[in-house]
C-alpha cells in the first residue's frame, strides 16, 4: 500500500488540462467556425428580430401578402432602373454603351424634346378651322421636324465619335438610334432618370 503525501498528486492521476482535454467517445464538440454544428430553423427563426407573422389563414389574405410583396419587389426594381443600375434596367437599356449614350444626350439641349408642344401647336391647327391656323401651323410643324433632322443628324455623330474613343471594343448597333428617341422624350420624364447636369462636359 502507497502512502500518498499531502500536496503530492500520483502519477497515475490525470492532471486537470489533460482531463480537459480528454472527448468522451460520441460527444460532438461544440467549436467556432465551421465546426459548429448548423442551428435548426425553428432556432434561426426565433433569432431574427421582431415577431414572426402567422401564417394566412384564407386564401384572400395569402393572396393579398403575395400581391404586397410583389408591389414591393416592383418598387424597388423600379428604383434601380431610375437610377441606371443594370439590375433593374431591361436589356436595352444595360451595357456601358446605353449608359454612355443617355449621358452624351442629357448633356445637351435637344430639338426633338419640345415635340410634345409642337404638337399641341398642330391640334389647335386642327381644332380651328380658320384656313390662316391651319397653315401657319402646319408650316411650323414642316419648320420643326426639318430642325429635328439635322439636330438628330448631329446627335447621332457626336454619339458615334464619342463612342468610338471611349468604348473603343463595344458593339454600338443600334446606339444612335437609342439616343435619337430619347432626345425625343422631356428631360424630366426620361428614364432611367439623366444622372448628368445638362451643358455638364462629358
Amino acid at each position: 500500500m502507497k502512502l500518498r503525501l499531502p500536496g503530492r498528486r500520483p502519477a497515475s492521476d490525470p492532471t486537470p488540462d489533460a482531463a480537459a482535454a480528454v472527448i468522451p467517445h460520441g460527444s460532438t464538440a461544440v467549436g467556432a467556425g465551421k465546426g459548429r454544428p448548423t442551428p435548426k430553423r425553428t432556432e434561426a427563426q426565433g433569432r431574427r428580430s421582431g415577431p414572426v407573422p402567422p401564417p394566412p389563414t384564407t386564401r384572400k389574405e395569402a393572396y393579398k401578402r403575395m400581391r404586397e410583396q410583389q408591389a414591393s419587389g416592383r418598387g424597388s426594381a423600379r428604383e434601380a432602373a431610375a437610377r441606371g443600375d443594370d439590375s433593374g434596367l431591361p436589356a436595352r437599356d444595360r451595357g456601358p454603351v446605353r449608359r454612355l449614350v443617355r449621358d452624351i444626350v442629357d448633356t445637351r439641349r435637344n430639338v426633338a424634346s419640345a415635340f410634345l408642344l409642337l404638337a399641341a401647336v398642330a391640334i389647335v391647327g386642327v381644332v380651328f378651322r380658320n384656313p390662316a391656323v391651319q397653315t401657319y401651323s402646319t408650316l411650323l410643324m414642316l419648320v420643326f421636324f426639318l430642325f429635328v433632322a439635322v439636330d438628330s443628324f448631329f446627335l447621332a455623330r457626336r454619339i458615334k465619335r464619342v463612342l468610338a474613343d471611349r468604348l473603343p471594343k463595344e458593339s454600338t448597333k443600334g446606339a444612335a438610334w437609342y439616343g435619337i428617341s430619347r432626345s425625343t422624350m422631356i428631360r424630366k420624364w426620361r428614364f432611367p432618370k439623366p444622372q448628368v447636369a445638362q451643358d455638364a462636359q462629358l
